[in-house]
């Protein structure tokens, strides 16, 4: 029996698509939309984000992602809540499934110009990117963004294990949400889920714990095999997440989000991010996964900090916003 509390923060979240109502990918955005995002992320005990910035026509997220920096530059919580930005697509792959939510018209093969335009719109923010190996020839744009700085996730992907390790090899060193963004069927012993936890000791194996994204059972076989010194947990949160039921966009799509709180694509069944927060999340794996304090800090807080290089920043979650650190 677990007999420690859980933590009530401080969090990291690696993919944040939106929050409170705010839809980071919107066409019109605001810095003041920004700042009350930042304000409840602030409250919900998230000590820092990154934006995440999704498949879209490529230079529309290059405007979103400058647009993202130049918020960071002029308002103080949001450069203290915003660390960076995830750019996730839009070299990903289009196969139905794999290409999840994101819009199959604007995916494209990774290419290293395309890169650094996504990169240099974000003025050292871009931190992160989410792509599919497979649709990255001769993995070159793998090693243009390790040798940038990015740290480089496979997500919404399916290569064959020869090519994931290849990845791993050029410094690719995370996989993004695993267990979705993938085929509702798959083979039943070579599939990208195996092939990903069969890396976990090079890769860092991202998780979404609201119980919808992948069932418990699963997702404590996750946690197992790959451990929690090797696991990060991410909310994907969208616009819903600390609101609730209601309409709300993500990008371009419209989404109604029921009380079961799930936001969907329309009739396709995709699962378009997530309204859990991070609060929610060490909840469920205090009780759903049974996991002590410590350990759910580790997941929540140090790795994904750790992911992209901030372990020793320096930082103090919260400094200047009126709140307390809480290191329980």
């Amino acid at each position: 029996m677990v007999t420690h509390a859980t933590p009530s923060g401080p969090y990291f979240d690696l993919q944040v698509n939106g929050y409170a109502g705010v839809d980071f990918n919107a066409p019109q955005l605001s810095v003041e939309q920004v700042e009350m995002a930042c304000k409840q992320l602030a409250d919900d005990h998230v000590g820092g984000i990154l934006a995440t910035i999704i498949t879209a026509d490529l230079a529309d997220m290059t405007q979103r992602v400058a647009r993202v920096a130049r918020f960071v530059q002029s308002s103080e919580i949001v450069r203290r809540v915003v660390r960076g930005v995830h750019v996730e697509g839009p070299f990903i792959s289009d196969t139905p499934g794999f290409v999840g939510a994101h819009p199959v018209e604007h995916v494209r093969r990774a290419t290293v110009d395309d890169a650094r335009r996504l990169v240099d719109a974000g003025e050292g923010l871009v931190r992160l990117m989410t792509l599919a190996p497979e649709h990255d020839d001769g993995l070159a744009v793998t090693r243009h963004l390790v040798g940038a700085g990015v740290t480089v996730s496979a997500g919404h992907c399916d290569p064959p294990l020869a090519v994931l390790r290849a990845a791993a090899e050029e410094g690719l060193s995370m996989f993004t949400h695993l267990g979705n963004g993938c085929a509702a069927t798959l083979d039943r012993h070579d599939n990208i889920i195996q092939r990903a936890l069969s890396l976990s000791d090079r890769l860092w194996i991202c998780l979404i714990v609201d119980g919808v994204h992948v069932p418990w059972f699963a997702l404590n076989n996750y946690l197992r095999s790959a451990t929690p010194e090797r696991c990060i947990v991410v909310s994907d949160a969208m616009a819903a997440a600390s609101m609730g039921p209601g309409s709300y966009t993500l990008g371009g799509m419209e989404l109604e989000v029921g009380d079961d709180c799930v936001a969907r694509y329309g009739d396709t069944g995709y699962l378009a991010g997530s309204c859990i927060t991070m609060e929610a999340s060490a909840a469920n794996l205090g009780r759903r996964m049974h996991l002590d304090a410590a350990t759910i800090r580790r997941l929540t807080w140090t790795n994904p900090r750790a992911a992209i290089g901030l372990e020793d920043d320096g930082v103090e979650p919260f400094a200047g916003l009126g709140m307390e650190t809480n290191h329980e």
